[in-house]
């Protein structure tokens, strides 16, 4: 699975969860949307661990600086 694979696969459950649009891209960090507090982090993680089937570790999402690199570590764990 590519990144934009993945960022494609993010995008329903981002519009799920925020109040307004966010158009996901590889550079988009938690900081560039108003609305990405740490309730919606929580529920990003467990929406993403339930939707493609892969389990983080303690901290383990916490490396990820921006969108893209998050994808990577998801195509990572759901094994490419």
């Amino acid at each position: 699975m590519t990144r934009n694979e993945v960022i494609a696969r993010l995008q329903p459950i981002f519009d799920d969860l925020f109040m307004q649009k966010v158009a996901l891209t590889p550079e988009l960090r938690p900081a560039d949307v108003e609305e990405w507090d740490s309730l919606i982090h929580i529920s990003v993680m467990l929406a993403v661990e339930k939707d493609f089937g892969v389990r983080f570790r303690v901290g383990e999402v916490e490396t990820t600086r921006n969108v893209g690199e998050f994808a990577d570590l998801i195509a990572k764990k759901a094994g490419g």
